[in-house]
């Protein structure tokens, strides 16, 4: 293009270049045009593309290419003095290049953006004077659920899920493995492997196999730089399988249990201060720090026992760690987070096989805000460990053997804002005496949908987002 435009100046006398410069131009041109043709026919290998939109480009990019060399060929002086008449060839030959281009690079948007990309975000009132169709409203967020027993799991659970996470490359115009998630019908159809889930069992489910891959793995969903799904959303689609993945039942009409009702009450639009006396957010001071980048090898041992390592934030070197697909983790295991003191700072060791011996351990992360030990073997005299560290904000203790006793020791911590102790041994006395003690604390005591979603929203966070805000 660059050169057609010099050759038109250059003829309308506007521009004094010379052949040799319009020459080297068309060069580069065909030279960079003949390897863009070889990394997209490796690109199209992918599969998931419109084959007729893809068959067209191919061959308008092998026009590009082709009359490129052809129009560099007939400019060059070697060529002209053997063909006199090869001149003539040569603004035809440019043109067509032109005209290539741009057609080219237009059905190359079509492929990786959908055919309308170009109008898709015309605002209004210009659609409706052109003629066009009313933009549909994109799923950017899944919006709070009044009554979350009331709704359809499929359709006001799932399916935005899928659309945030999962549609941009798997819809009607971009079928990644010939697979399409915009629809139910699409979805239990599967794609060039078959079905993605297994009605019933979602530990055989393909869908969820693969977004609990490490980010790094190139069969890991969503692919490394897309939003990610969180625990509580993968929680959710694990469940909706489980339940044999209905699509008109509402979460009413299926079974819930104690783990899956948390991940239902984070769904709820109660505010998050609820439960907590309407203070206002803050920033977590943690946030502020600065650290150093995380040991590679650190990074390997981690990864070697199947722990799942993500950022927290794409400028700064925070990690959050979860054993969600390493139920098996123990106390002689722990160790290995060491290394990575000062970077981990969400900790995620629900449903694993660690006791109080992995909390001396644990304790020595110094920049530790998060901490998951739901459902593990933890009692009070591991809890006396975390009493010092100085950023410990959000402590989940559901299911643990955690008595009242172990409550004092949660008021000695000084920056806790939120503590989850449902399910353990604490007793009413026990939590109204550390309340008393600790006014500014949200202790959630049971399955009310508030309060879950209370704390929830103020403890959550996830790799896919850089979640810098809690709530008390």
């Amino acid at each position: 293009m660059l050169a057609a435009l010099l050759a038109i100046g250059k003829r309308f006398g506007k521009v004094s270049i010379g052949n040799a410069t319009i020459s080297l131009i068309l060069l580069v041109s065909a030279i960079s045009a003949t390897i863009a043709c070889g990394a997209g026919y490796l690109l199209s290998l992918g599969g998931g593309y419109d084959e007729e939109i893809l068959d067209e480009h191919m061959w308008q990019g092998i026009g590009v290419a082709a009359f490129a060399w052809v129009a560099w060929a007939v400019q060059s002086d070697f060529i002209h003095k053997k063909l006199p008449v090869s001149r003539v060839v040569y603004l035809p030959a440019l043109g067509l290049a032109t005209i290539l281009t741009m057609v080219a690079g237009h059905h190359g948007g079509s492929l990786t953006h959908g055919e309308g990309y170009l109008t898709a975000y015309t605002p209004e009132p210009f659609r409706g004077l052109a003629g066009m169709e009313p933009r549909r409203e994109e799923i950017t967020e899944i919006k709070p659920i009044a009554n979350v027993q009331e709704a359809v799991v499929y359709q006001d659970i799932v399916q935005p899920m899928l659309s945030i996470h999962c549609t941009q490359c798997h819809n009607a115009t971009k079928k990644k493995g010939d697979l399409r998630m915009d629809s139910f019908e699409y979805l239990i159809k599967g794609g060039e492997n078959g079905p993605i889930f297994v009605a019933g069992k979602s530990e055989e489910s393909e869908m969820l196999k693969r977004c609990l891959l490490p980010l790094e793995d190139d069969d890991h969903m969503p692919p490394k730089g897309k939003p990610q799904l969180s625990d509580n959303q993968l929680a959710l689609l694990a469940w909706w399988i489980d339940q044999g993945a209905p699509i008109d039942k509402k979460v009413a009409d299926l079974k819930a249990d104690d783990k899956i009702k948390p991940a239902l009450a984070s769904l709820s639009e109660a505010p998050a201060d609820s439960k907590a006396g309407g203070s206002q957010s803050t920033e977590s001071p943690v946030l502020s720090l600065k650290v150093p980048e995380p040991d590679e090898k650190a990074l390997a041992s981690l990864k070697s026992l199947n722990l799942l390592v993500n950022p927290v934030a794409s400028e700064q070197n925070f990690l959050e760690v979860s054993a969600v697909n390493a139920p098996e983790f123990s106390d002689s295991k722990v160790a290995v987070l060491t290394p990575l003191a000062e970077q981990i700072i969400w900790l995620k060791l629900g449903d694993t096989k660690i006791t109080d011996a992995a909390l001396s351990e644990i304790a020595k992360l110094k920049n530790l805000n998060k901490l998951h030990l739901e459902y593990t073997g933890v009692t009070d005299a591991g809890l006396k460990n975390l009493e010092e560290l100085p950023y410990l904000e959000y402590l989940n203790l559901v299911g643990t053997k955690v008595t009242d006793a172990g409550l004092q020791g949660v008021a000695n911590m000084k920056t806790i804002r939120n503590v989850f102790v449902w399910k353990t041994a604490v007793t009413d006395a026990g939590i109204a005496q550390l309340r008393q003690a600790r006014p500014d604390l949200n202790v959630v005591t049971g399955l009310d949908e508030a309060a879950v979603a209370a704390f929830l929203q103020a403890g959550k966070g996830d790799s896919s987002q850089v979640a810098a805000k809690v709530k008390k």
